[in-house]
C-alpha cells in the first residue's frame, strides 16, 4: 500500500470556513474553497479526505463551484485502463470570492433597505 500526505484544515482555516458558512455558503463548498486555496490543486480523493466528504458530495460541490466559475478541472490520465483522475484548482483567488460575497451582501442590504422605505411610506 502506498502512503501519501494530504493537507488538512487547521484552526485558522476552520474559522474561515465558519465565517463563509455564516455568510450563506454551504459547509461543503466553504470547506473545499478554503482547502483548494491552501493547496493549489487537488484530486477528488484528496478533497474527500481533507474536507471529510464522500465522492458524491465532492461531485455536487464541484458542480456548484463550476456554476460560479470558481473552479477549474483537468483530467490526469493514468497508465493502463480505468477512468482518468480529476484534479481541481480554484479558477479565481479566495479574495475574489470574498469580493463577490461582499457585492452580493451589499445588493441584498440595499434591497432590504428599499423594502423598509416602501413599508414606511405605506404605513404613513
Amino acid at each position: 500500500m502506498r502512503e501519501r500526505s494530504i493537507s488538512v484544515l487547521d484552526e485558522d482555516d476552520t474559522t474561515i470556513v465558519d465565517l463563509l458558512i455564516r455568510l450563506g455558503f454551504k459547509r461543503n463548498v466553504a470547506n473545499v474553497i478554503v482547502f483548494l486555496s491552501k493547496v493549489g490543486g487537488a484530486t477528488s480523493r484528496d478533497i474527500e479526505f481533507a474536507a471529510d466528504l464522500r465522492q458524491p458530495e465532492v461531485s455536487i460541490t464541484m458542480r456548484e463551484m463550476h456554476q460560479n466559475k470558481w473552479v477549474l478541472e483537468r483530467e490526469i490520465k493514468r497508465g493502463g485502463k480505468g477512468r482518468p483522475i480529476k484534479e481541481y484548482r480554484l479558477a479565481v483567488g479566495i479574495r475574489d470570492i470574498i469580493e463577490y460575497i461582499e457585492a452580493l451582501k451589499k445588493q441584498e442590504f440595499e434591497a432590504d433597505m428599499e423594502h423598509i422605505r416602501m413599508l414606511k411610506d405605506l404605513i404613513k
